[in-house]
C-alpha cells in the first residue's frame, strides 16, 4: 500500500529530477551487505547483529564500521574495511536490481526526467556496480559519500542541485534508510521512503517522508503516474 504523511502531498509528475540512494533501493544487495560485515568483523575478531548492521547502511563504510564497532581503534576499524571490501568486491556482481527497477528508471528517462543516485558508496564502489550492470546511461549525475560527506549530511544533494540546475522544489529522493530521509529532510526535499530495503517501515515513518511504498512496483507506479492527492 502506498502511504503519505499527513503533511500536504507534492503532485510527483511535476518533478523534473528525481535522486535515488542505490543499497536497498534500486539494487537489491542488503542481503550481500549484511553477509559482507559479518564476515569482516569476525575475520577481526568482532560481532554484530543483522539489525544493527541494517541500521548503518546508508552510512559511508568507515563511519558505519565505527558505529558497529566502537570497541575497535582505527588501525583495527581500516583491517575490518579491508576485508569487507575484499568480500564485497568478489561477490558484488551477483546483486541484481529489484524486480521491475530497470524497466522504471528506463520509462521515467523516456518521458524526460532527469535521474541521479546518492550513495554512501565510494565512488569506485558505486563505479564497479554502476559498470557490471550496465546502468550508468540512466543517469545524469551521481555522487557519493567519499565526494560530498556522509548521510545525512546533505551535501550530496545539494552538488546534485547545484550541477543539474535544479531547485530543492524540481526534486524527490527516494531511499530505504533513516539517514536517507534525515538528508532529505533536511533540505526539505520531497522524499520517498522504501519498506522493501534495510530500513523498518514503522522506524521509517518517524522521519516523516512524504511517501512510503511497500514494493519497487508501488514505487513505480507512484514515480510513473500523476500522485493522488
Amino acid at each position: 500500500m502506498i502511504k503519505t504523511s499527513t503533511e500536504q502531498t507534492h503532485d510527483l509528475s511535476q518533478k523534473s529530477l528525481i535522486i535515488f540512494d542505490w543499497d536497498g533501493t534500486l539494487m537489491d544487495s542488503i542481503g550481500l551487505i549484511v553477509k559482507s560485515m559479518h564476515i569482516a568483523g569476525e575475520a577481526n575478531g568482532f560481532s554484530s547483529s543483522d539489525e544493527a548492521i541494517k541500521d548503518i547502511i546508508g552510512l559511508s563504510l568507515i563511519k558505519g564500521i565505527e558505529i558497529l564497532y566502537p570497541q575497535a581503534n582505527s588501525e583495527e576499524h581500516q583491517k575490518i574495511v579491508q576485508s569487507y571490501a575484499d568480500y564485497y568486491i568478489a561477490n558484488s556482481a551477483s546483486s541484481p536490481f529489484f524486480t521491475g527497477i530497470e524497466d522504471m528508471l528506463a520509462q521515467l528517462k523516456a518521458q524526460g526526467k532527469q535521474l541521479a543516485v546518492a550513495t554512501g558508496k565510494k565512488r569506485v564502489g558505486l563505479q564497479r556496480v554502476l559498470d557490471d550492470s550496465g546502468s550508468e546511461h540512466y543517469f545524469v549525475m551521481t555522487r557519493c559519500a567519499d565526494e560530498s560527506g556522509s548521510k545525512p549530511d546533505p551535501q550530496m544533494l545539494k552538488d546534485i542541485l547545484a550541477t543539474t540546475g535544479h531547485e530543492v522544489s524540481d526534486a524527490v529522493f527516494i531511499g530505504d534508510s533513516v539517514h536517507d530521509l534525515q538528508m532529505a529532510n533536511a533540505l526539505g526535499m520531497t522524499a520517498i521512503a522504501v519498506n522493501y530495503g534495510a530500513g523498518q517501515a514503522q522506524v521509517l515513518t518517524q522521519e516523516h517522508p512524504t511517501y512510503q511504498v511497500d514494493t519497487p512496483e508501488q514505487l513505480a507506479q507512484l514515480l510513473l503516474q500523476p500522485s493522488q492527492s
